[in-house]
């Protein structure tokens, strides 16, 4: 056992481990008692319909707000959502530095003047190839490979050594915007020495490695040019270097490009400003899309992952008079779904087939690449860095337990396996969990954030499955029934399987549960209220099958 008092190094996940998005990662470093403490990354993951009325899903940041006055700065490593899209909802809690690229800065300023009461936070600007230092740790970006501009792996070094945070990444030979993974960079921290390497699993259970975002640019551009009418290609809004290859396809192909969705605006905004989108043609406006012939359109829309007031989904409604489809027009599907979201991309796949559209997707032809690493890519890395130990991170459990039999077969010396909440011990020592600390989930719902009970989501998860019954009893100053209940009765059934009136059934039950209770023991209302609440329950259970949730009021 470590002495209290002695310097550690710890990882501690509280999000993105052992679950696709919603990254959130702490360093500490220093005695267990006075450890600094380093973030990396604040994302959010996606509601689903077991969430009804949910915005978004942040990670529960109580245990880093217990130690707030030991923690120096945040740093993210990109601006996908699921590795920034909480900060502006999680950082009035810890108001600490945040370390962004300029494009990250840019993004999250846009972001900022479009979601009302979104704090102004203070942005430091790191570029690939610098090195910084917050608190006791000193890090240097690395640029690498991903699907939006400015994506970095952090080098994080500290008395016990260099850690590498691989952050999203992969390699890619021909990227359409960007450097490539900096392998000459990595190689020299390699050889420099490597405690461990945090490494991104998402693509560990596919063989081999990716192909290049060129080739995509040249699969999408053949498609576009033998395409009978216009084409809608739905991708990641934040995906700018598709977008870029995208708006090259449609060039070379004589077509001119419409952008259609709020968050795809802000990205290419953002992404213009920066140099991103030179030499492109403009975008045209939506008033210019009837003048345009169906031949020389490309529309790029929001929606890939089914989201239901996204451009495409709206598309697929008819609900968008200004740029409809037509029969005969194509629809690219250039992203993967995310695990979760299937049923609701299949939904609008549907409807567009039932409008005569030509559905294209990633089984078809090469219409999309990953921007994570598969296993060949995954190896090369493990060369290049050569760490004592190696920790799979950004996966569900298969894809952490393929990387880290990855690792182990590759020789790397120790691997651990952590999920959200444990606490690693990289450093003295064999690397160890040594603590589990608190984690979980928050809602953004509406206005509002916090547990799934503070919210209310339970209740209202039940509620959309049983509905929902309120009665009103009301007794006068002798304790009997001052006429009927009130009873009304939301997302329940009319009639049972005999035809009787449910509220009717469960108005009897009332009153007979009322009618069992001795006259003196009705003074006791809390008593009143819980038979008449379980009997009305009941009896919805014996004549539907189903509990509703039941709120009685007893009033005298």
């Amino acid at each position: 056992m470590a002495d209290k008092n002695s310097a550690e190094l710890v990882f501690v996940p509280l999000g993105g481990i052992g679950e696709i998005g919603m990254n959130f990662a702490l360093y500490g470093f220093g005695p267990s008692q006075n450890r600094e403490w380093l973030i990396v990354d604040v994302g959010v993951t996606f509601p689903d319909e077991k969430h009804p009325g949910v915005d978004l899903i942040l990670p529960d940041t109580r245990f880093i707000e217990g130690n707030i006055d030991n923690l120096r700065g945040i740093v993210i490593t990109h601006v996908h959502e699921d590795h920034y899209g909480a900060l502006h909802d999680l950082w009035p809690r810890l108001k600490v530095p945040v370390w962004m690229t300029a494009f990250g800065a840019g993004l999250l300023e846009a972001k900022r003047q479009s979601e009302h009461g979104a704090p102004d936070i203070p942005v430091q600007i790191y570029r690939g190839g610098e090195k910084f230092t917050v608190g006791p740790f000193q890090i240097e970006a690395v640029p690498v490979a991903h699907s939006i501009p400015e994506p970095m792996a952090l080098a994080i070094t500290t008395p016990a050594g260099t850690v590498v945070h691989t952050g999203d990444w992969r390699i890619d030979p021909a990227p359409q915007i960007g450097p490539k993974t900096d392998e000459a960079r990595l190689r020299a921290i390699g050889d420099a020495g490597v405690l461990a390497l945090i490494c991104d699993s998402t693509n560990a259970l596919r063989e081999g490695e990716s192909p290049s975002e060129k080739a995509v640019g040249e699969s999408l551009e053949k498609i576009i040019s033998e395409a009978a009418g216009r084409v809608a290609i739905t991708t990641f809004s934040s995906n700018v270097g598709r977008i870029r290859s995208i708006a090259e396809a449609a060039a070379r192909a004589g077509r001119r490009v419409l952008l259609l969705g709020r968050s795809l605006k802000r990205v290419v905004g953002v992404a213009t400003e920066l140099g991103y989108m030179d030499g492109l043609p403009p975008f045209l406006a939506e008033e210019d899309y009837p003048y345009i012939a169906r031949k020389e359109l490309v529309v790029i829309c929001t929606g890939s992952q089914g989201e239901p007031q996204a451009a495409l989904a709206k598309l697929s409604r008819e609900e968008m008079k200004a740029v409809p489809l037509t029969p005969g027009d194509s629809v690219i599907f250039s992203s993967r779904a995310i695990p979760g979201n299937e049923r609701a991309i299949l939904e609008i796949k549907n409807r567009l087939i039932d409008m005569g559209m030509r559905i294209i997707e990633d089984t078809d032809a090469l219409v999309h690449v990953s921007g994570h690493p598969r296993r060949g890519e995954l190896k090369k890395m493990y060369e290049w860095v050569r760490p004592q130990i190696g920790v799979p991170a950004h996966g569900e459990a298969a894809h952490l337990v393929a990387q880290g039999s990855l690792m182990a077969m590759s020789g790397i010396p120790q691997v651990a396996q952590v999920r959200d909440g444990d606490m690693l011990r990289l450093w003295p020592g064999a690397p160890e969990i040594i603590d589990q600390v608190p984690f979980g989930r928050l809602y953004k719902d509406g206005n509002l954030i916090g547990s799934d009970e503070d919210m209310g989501v339970r209740d209202r998860r039940k509620l959309s499955f049983a509905g929902h019954v309120a009665v009103n009893v009301v007794l006068d100053d002798r304790y009997e029934l001052s006429g009927d209940p009130d009873i009304v009765a939301i997302g329940v059934p009319q009639t049972d399987a005999r035809g009787d009136d449910l509220e009717e059934v469960m108005l009897d039950a009332a009153i007979g549960a009322l009618d069992s209770i001795p006259r003196q023991r009705r003074k006791d209302l809390d008593l009143v209220q819980e038979a008449v609440r379980r009997a009305v329950r009941g009896a919805a259970n014996q004549a539907w099958g189903k509990k509703p949730l039941v709120t009685v009021f007893v009033t005298r």
